[in-house]
């Protein structure tokens, strides 16, 4: 009799966490091969920054929607 109970709670259970998101880990910062890593001098500017390296502008915040954080200077 008890039985059905539990396995009603566990289903009810997997149906209520099935939308349930893992967050990624945090990024991996790593200069590609010969570059020096510079580190940030400044806290990300919001959250899906990253902080990556421009082959021709160096290192910065950037965004895969919004681009750069303030620009080139």
């Amino acid at each position: 009799m008890r039985f059905p109970v539990l396995a009603l709670s566990a289903a009810a259970l997997a149906a209520a966490l099935t939308g349930c998101v893992v967050a990624p880990a945090a990024p991996v910062y790593s200069a590609p091969p010969g570059v020096a890593y510079v580190a940030p001098t400044y806290v990300s500017p919001g959250v899906g920054f990253v902080w990556a390296y421009h082959p021709r502008y160096g290192w910065g915040w950037h965004h895969p929607q919004y681009g750069w954080h303030r620009g080139w200077r």
